[in-house]
């Protein structure tokens, strides 16, 4: 047999220059079921130009060759010789990753406030559609650029106004490249609801959308804004009214608020209902948010904090019950519009806002005016406190019948926990942490009230092809599923989950490679001997930062404590704080080498504080469960050493090596 042979050389290490990183891999930078995301990016760069109040009116047009067009009557991007790449601006700011305007925030900046952020917007765009055409109309000049699978196909071309022609604006059209996406039917639904919350968070602006294949046009235009919006999303039936009035306020930084940027801050309406399900859509600088975010943890941290000082004042909590944020919230319905100076998203989809500044200045904001409200109409206060306190009452009987069920059997609980104080076990949540020394900052920095600790010394065994029977021979594994409450079982056995303490067991390990074989033996653990907590949704792996960036104070910016999960997002922060004109040398970068290093209040902040830590979950995903319990036997199993090698070689040019 002959020998394979393979060459590990200079000539391996592949860069991938221009578009083409969006192209090997669209789904880091886009949605790929269908080419919404894409256009999207356009009619968000119109809408930041109506946030700036350059724009009035945005238009939206299907054509019937299925191309999208997006037209607005904005200043127009600029089309003149970028200073330092010599090329017409609208071609770098189309065939360049990282290239925008809304790097350099602050007053003074073309965008103060900006949905866009990362400058990889409509060059995104560019990368995944066959051909894009683009119209400016700029300092008296009507300016034509084509785009043809990522580079200039026709340069770009002026020519002086004519009579009757709009005076300033951009028109992009894109004909969406079908490889890259599933379909290219773009979701009409999801198209019109973007649109109309466009409409209504920009008061005043009209947008358009046109149909050319069916002639259908639709128009939005509100001057009420988000009042409006939730009236009409609430859809209350006759007679019915809220539990209280709408509570709704904006409030913006001025230069004497410090800790925020000028301009930085929000608007919100709420309401109480009930009965029916919530209404809640968040946005940032007119980005929706669907998956919420810190802001949205903002406003229940401010409504909740109000409501509670208020019961206190008027002394109408009953003895015994104890208000938690979820009363609150439980029966909110809103609409929030974050405005933030430098928006931090989760991937470039922006579905979930992960700035942490973000809690605090939504808080800081709706709390004190809650507060203010409720005590200038105390009936409705009254009202809504009883809501909340019912809420309450319900939760603990809820809790009540579970202890009761319980309370037959009570284990002893390992030495090791540090137990919660909480016995939802909804919100409880149970940390098994790497390292003596981890646990005691994990300790120190969690929230008594709902977050239990088991460290962990060493490394936990192999537990693949360990019977059930032997498994509490391992003192490490004995802890482990006493704390649970759960006894071990197989993927086919039947399971009895009523003794479960914690809705969330999660692994936080040390970002390295230790770390990573400490989470593969615990789900090796979980996988093989406890299946239902998986299939039930129970395990999550925390994932701590790798780095801290300290950036020092730049206009209206405070001080910066930035963390970045690996070098990927260490790089693309330290590009960003760059283009803010940072010198490399004004940047405090630190390495954590474990979980020990940090802190309790950096463990709470970046790992524990569910507002602002990154959880992932796990799940079986696509494998079946024959071929899940097949791999871990090949990566497990102790005699199947020259099945991982054969699978290493097959496999081993897709790991991304620290090397």
């Amino acid at each position: 047999m002959a020998e394979k042979k393979s060459t590990y050389s200079e000539e391996s290490i592949k860069v991938l220059k221009g578009l083409e990183p969006v192209r090997q891999r669209p789904g880091m930078y886009t949605r790929t079921e269908n080419p919404l995301h894409i256009v999207t990016e356009v009619i968000d760069n119109a809408s930041d130009e109506a946030i700036g109040g350059f724009c009035k009116n945005i238009l939206v047009t299907l054509e019937t060759d299925g191309s999208i067009s997006v037209e607005d009557d904005g200043r127009g991007i600029p089309v003149g010789m970028h200073p330092e790449e010599k090329v017409p601006t609208v071609e770098i700011v189309f065939t360049r990753l990282h290239a925008g305007g809304k790097f350099t925030k602050g007053n003074d900046s073309a965008y103060a406030f900006s949905g866009g952020l990362h400058g990889v917007g409509v060059s995104v765009t560019n990368a995944l559609s066959k051909r894009i055409e683009v119209d400016v109309w700029r300092d008296r000049k009507a300016h034509h650029i084509v785009f043809a699978d990522g580079d200039v196909s026709e340069p770009l071309t002026s020519r002086p106004l004519g009579r009757g022609e709009k005076k300033s604006g951009t028109k992009v059209t894109v004909w969406p490249d079908a490889k890259y996406f599933d379909s290219l039917t773009i979701p009409l639904p999801e198209l019109k609801h973007l649109l109309k919350s466009k409409a209504i968070l920009l008061p005043g602006v009209h947008v358009e959308l046109k149909n050319a294949k069916t002639g259908e046009t639709e128009t939005w235009q509100y001057q009420d804004g988000l009042r409006s919006y939730l009236e009409q999303a609430l859809d209350l039936p006759d007679g019915e009214e809220t539990v209280i009035p709408l509570f709704e306020g904006e409030h913006y930084a001025d230069r004497e608020n410090e800790g925020f940027a000028e301009g930085e801050g929000a608007a919100w309406v709420v309401a109480w209902t009930a009965e029916g399900p919530p209404v809640r859509e968040s946005f940032v600088n007119l980005i929706p948010t669907p998956a919420g975010g810190t802001h949205e943890s903002g406003l229940r941290d401010g409504l909740f904090n109000a409501v509670r000082s208020f019961a206190e004042i008027h002394s109408l909590l009953p003895k015994g019950v104890r208000l938690l944020p979820e009363d609150v919230f439980a029966r909110a319905s809103f609409v929030l519009s974050a405005r933030v100076l430098d928006p931090q998203f989760q991937g470039q989809i922006k579905e979930r806002l992960n700035s942490r500044d973000a809690v605090r200045l939504v808080s800081h904001f709706v709390r004190p005016a809650f507060e203010f409200w409720l005590h200038q109409n105390v009936e409705y206060g009254r009202k809504l406190a009883e809501l909340v306190i019912r809420q309450a009452q319900s939760r603990m009987r809820q809790l009540q019948k579970v202890e009761k069920k319980k309370s037959s059997a009570v284990a002893v609980l390992p030495g090791k926990l540090t137990d919660c104080e909480s016995r939802d076990i909804s919100r409880n949540e149970l940390f098994l942490v790497e390292g003596d020394s981890a646990g005691g900052s994990a300790k120190m920095g969690r929230d008594k009230e709902f977050q239990a600790i088991l460290p962990l010394r060493g490394k936990v065994l192999n537990s693949w092809e360990t019977e059930k029977d032997r498994l509490f021979a391992n003192q490490e594994i004995h802890d482990i599923a006493v704390a649970i409450g759960v006894d071990p079982h197989g993927m086919n056995d039947t399971c009895d989950l009523s003794g479960l303490r914690y809705g969330k067991i999660c692994i936080l390990s040390d970002a390295d490679v230790d770390g990573s074989h400490i989470q593969v033996l615990l789900l090796t653990l979980f996988f093989r001997h406890f299946p239902r907590l998986i299939e039930n949704g129970n395990i999550y792996v925390a994932r701590p930062p790798l780095y801290r960036i300290d950036a020092p104070a730049r206009g209206k910016k405070p001080v910066q404590k930035l963390y970045a999960l690996d070098d990927m997002e260490l790089s693309g922060i330290l590009d960003k704080l760059k283009s803010e004109g940072i010198r490399d040398n004004a940047l405090g970068i630190s390495r954590f080498k474990g979980l020990g290093e940090m802190n309790a209040e950096q463990l709470w902040e970046t790992t524990l504080n569910p507002d602002t830590r990154r959880l992932l979950p796990i799940t079986f995903g696509t494998f079946t469960r024959d071929e899940s319990a097949e791999r871990f036997q090949m990566l497990m199993g102790k005699g199947e050493a020259a099945a991982r090698r054969n699978w290493m070689e097959e496999h081993g040019n897709e790991a991304e090596a620290d090397i």
